[in-house]
């Protein structure tokens, strides 16, 4: 069984160039082996089979190994922070950001940063860029339209000025999504470009491995201007940070030194 997980990680690499090593083994192996059961399959080898035939398969895969659990606002008091705190400081630098979402999922974290800096510039003047491995994801981000539950974090103002009700969904709205532009990347395999002025990747280096963690902190930060931000989640301080040539601006907020 063991080797027929190696022999997945190695096929599946060569296919997608996604390294399945580089995540921690027992939570990924758990989650693969619940959904290619459910699929009907009895082993990785005939699952990677599947994979191959079938190119909706291979996007269930992807959507499973990629997590997408996701909501506006969440964390409310760390957007708090963001708001009140970093974007100002951001802005008297500089009033036309760059910024990177990464690992956006379905939208909704790029589609927050777009709220909130729409108090504190034109909407004529946002460009995020998001970013993410799951080409479904992407799609349903593109679309802009969420459960009601996605939204319970959202301020009523945003969510009168922002969202339209269709049917049990909300749809974003036209302005805010001009503001993003997404795009298909994998962290660990492609370029960061840059300098950016903010990063956010929230809630996702948890499933990494440490030396996958240790590779992504040096790209984020080679990817940050001088004095740049990089926004990490409510999980996910980084302890040594100075090894990365980022010191603590707030809690969970780091500056590029």
């Amino acid at each position: 069984m063991a080797n027929d997980y190696q022999d997945f990680i190695l096929n599946i690499k060569r296919k997608t160039g996604i390294d399945l090593s580089l995540y921690k083994e027992a939570q990924m192996k758990r989650r693969l082996i619940s959904l290619y059961e459910k699929k009907g399959f009895n082993s990785f080898g005939d699952f990677f089979n599947g994979i191959v035939k079938d190119r909706e398969l291979l996007n269930d895969f992807l959507d499973r190994m990629t997590i997408n659990v996701s909501e506006f606002y969440r964390n409310a008091q760390r957007w708090e922070v963001l708001e009140k705190k970093i974007l100002p400081g951001l802005l008297e630098q500089n009033r036309n950001l760059k910024i990177w979402s990464a690992a956006c999922s379905t939208g909704e974290e790029p589609y927050t940063i777009s709220m909130i800096l729409s108090k504190l510039l034109p909407l004529s003047q946002i460009r995020i860029t998001a970013t993410d491995i799951d080409e479904n994801a992407l799609a349903r981000a593109r679309m802009g339209v969420y459960p009601e539950r996605s939204l319970n974090e959202v301020p009523v103002t945003m969510r009168q000025k922002f969202f339209g009700r269709e049917g049990s969904f909300y749809k974003i709205s036209e302005d805010i999504k001009k503001t993003v532009m997404f795009k298909k990347q994998n962290l660990l395999a492609d370029d960061f470009g840059g300098p950016f002025d903010l990063i956010v990747c929230r809630n996702v280096l948890i499933y990494f491995t440490e030396e996958a963690k240790d590779q992504l902190y040096h790209k984020f930060s080679r990817a940050l201007r001088k004095d740049g931000i990089f926004f990490v989640g409510s999980t996910e301080q980084i302890f040594n940070s100075d090894r990365y040539h980022l010191e603590s601006a707030e809690t969970f907020f780091y500056r590029k030194e």
